[in-house]
């Protein structure tokens, strides 16, 4: 009974918090974390190759849907240049599919390592930008995979009927999975502009006269990371980001007027501009009459000293 009711210590999390632990403990605590977060990524990667032919019959359904990948018996055929092309592709759609799944995992070891050294407040931001990222990124890999169809469509009608095209799979699971990660991330941008205006940096007024400098990067961009050279893909990028960028200034409005911000004196006023003084200027009456000072006394005369006799005897 008195083991029960044993008082426990402070958590590692507690400890990590207010500083009690030491560097050796530090780096046990992130070796443990690692050790956890790669046992997760290797069972994920186990569901992965186990998943790996359904995803690949993802990735290969927007050239396979298309009139002009059709062959005479009604299939797409793809070619491999290496005999091991198609087995180490495999292996590395079950790492992304290993990943994708063991993702709550790595990530909580992740934040756990991190979040001791964050305020209070600093740790709801992380949970409201991670709980935003997750499909912000998702809808970033839905378009991609439409854009891939509408780009091959795009590209074999150029190429012509009598060119026969045959694709090689490593090549083109390269090419939409880059797609992919490319447009994922170019989505996670709104939260960057949140993150200016969350933490002071940059105010939604100022976002929003950034406005023409932000569509001007955001075509640039995705003309750039757009593989295809049809204007479709790379529009549909732009708008995109362009609507998401629209978003967050608003968002960013709503904070702001939330914390009071733009009430301010200076609100509305150029840098080099100097902000009006509203105060009513009253008489200063005049102060009270202070006497002079009594003279001070002569001090008395100091006594010359008494002279001491000096004798010296007669040198013989």
């Amino acid at each position: 009974m008195a083991f029960g009711l044993r008082k426990r210590g402070p958590s590692n999390f507690q400890r990590a918090a207010d500083g009690s632990m030491t560097l050796i403990e530090h780096v046990r605590e992130l070796r443990n974390r690692l050790f956890k977060a790669s046992l997760a990524i290797l069972v994920g990667f186990g569901f992965g190759i186990w998943l790996a032919g359904p995803v690949l019959n993802v990735l290969k359904r927007p050239y396979c849907d298309l009139p002009q990948a059709q062959t005479t018996n009604g299939a797409c055929d793809f070619v491999q240049l290496g005999p091991a092309d198609l087995f180490l592709l495999n292996l590395k759609i079950g790492l992304w599919v290993g990943l994708i799944l063991a993702a709550p995992i790595w990530l909580y070891q992740l934040w756990a390592f991190i979040a001791p050294g964050l305020h209070r407040h600093e740790r709801r931001y992380a949970y409201v930008f991670t709980g935003l990222a997750a499909p912000l990124f998702a809808a970033g890999a839905v378009l991609a995979y439409f854009v891939t169809s509408k780009g091959l469509e795009f590209l074999l009608d150029i190429s012509g009927s009598e060119i026969n095209t045959t694709l090689d799979i490593t090549r083109y699971v390269s090419f939409i999975t880059n797609l992919i990660l490319l447009f994922g991330v170019a989505f996670e941008f709104p939260l960057l502009v949140l993150m200016l205006n969350f933490v002071g940096i940059a105010s939604a007024k100022r976002l929003l006269g950034w406005w023409r400098v932000a569509v001007f990067v955001f075509f640039a961009f995705s003309a750039v990371v757009t593989p295809t050279p049809d204007p479709f893909g790379m529009t549909a990028l732009a708008i995109c980001l362009c609507a998401l960028y629209f978003a967050a200034v608003g968002v960013a409005f709503l904070n702001d007027r939330r914390r009071g911000r733009g009430k301010e004196v200076y609100a509305g006023l150029a840098d080099d501009e100097v902000s009006p003084l509203e105060f009513d200027r009253e008489p200063v009456e005049a102060g009270e009459r202070v006497d002079a000072a009594a003279p001070i006394a002569a001090p008395e005369p100091i006594a010359a000293p008494t002279p001491i006799d000096r004798r010296y005897d007669d040198m013989t």
